[in-house]
């Protein structure tokens, strides 16, 4: 009776260890590994939520306004669309009814303004067509596509990529999100930027070579688009320099005014 209990207890004591240490090979299995340090999660705020935007990627499109085009030397009769990249840490949210500070960056003499339309993306796909394009819009924002037009205009002659001069730390500066169900979709509105109080660009939405909706399908085509993908739709015509102690207000019919100060 002695022999058995000792060989039971044994028996049971290996099988406990046993499955222990299966239960922790599978905890370590599902956990899988650690990152060996945190990189924190872009956001933008939405208005009228606790929630915030998580972003994944900021695409830009080039020249998208006849006129704004022509300063920049190209044609847009005969230009098909063409985008850039930003990376997601260069955004700068700026809360309604503040002037957020915005730092002159390193490096430039002609640091330019570029008063866009932002749209957020809630969800994507390939080859999205442009009918259905808008559907995978969550919301939109106000946004200053800032640019050190020394350094893209350098690399542009040198023909080479001039990410320095679009692709910097706050270069991709915004209000918060207004999602489409309080706003609906904007074709259509007058959008200006103004310096010092004077206006410096005044046009409308529907001067946009290619719409929104046109952007998401051509973009769509090139990649595959995401929930957390925001597109600055480009800036119209009079795009110009500031310096240090400049504030800038942008505007657009349907959203609150958006304001920083060169600093």
């Amino acid at each position: 009776m002695d022999t058995v209990d000792r060989r039971t207890v044994l028996a049971t004591g290996a099988l406990a260890l046993a499955g222990a240490a299966t239960q922790s090979a599978s905890a370590e299995a599902q956990a899988g590994p650690k990152v060996i340090f945190p990189v924190g999660i872009t956001t933008i705020p939405i208005v009228g939520e606790t929630d915030v935007f998580p972003v994944r990627r900021i695409y830009c499109i080039g020249r998208n306004y006849a006129a704004h085009s022509r300063e920049m030397g190209s044609d847009p009769t005969r230009e098909p669309p063409f985008f850039f990249q930003k990376p997601t840490d260069a955004i700068q949210n700026v809360a309604i009814g503040t002037v957020g500070d915005h730092p002159y960056p390193s490096l430039t003499k002609n640091y330019h303004y570029e008063v866009e339309l932002v749209a957020a993306l809630k969800s994507g796909g390939t080859n999205i067509p442009t009918e259905a394009a808008l559907e995978h819009v969550y919301g939109y924002a106000l946004g200053l596509d800032m640019t050190r037009r020394d350094l893209q205009r350098a690399m542009g002659d040198e023909k080479k990529p001039w990410e320095i001069g679009k692709s910097f730390d706050r270069s991709a500066v915004l209000g918060p999100i207004h999602p489409v169900a309080k706003t609906g979709h904007f074709t259509k509105g007058a959008i200006s930027l103004a310096v010092n109080n004077t206006v410096k660009q005044n046009s409308n939405l529907q001067n946009m070579i290619w719409s929104v909706a046109e952007q998401i399908s051509k973009l769509s085509e090139a990649f595959e688009l995401k929930a957390g993908d925001i597109i600055y739709s480009g800036t119209p015509e009079n795009v110009g320099p500031v310096v240090k102690g400049d504030v800038l207000l942008c505007k657009l019919d349907g959203l609150p005014d958006m304001s920083i100060k060169i600093v």
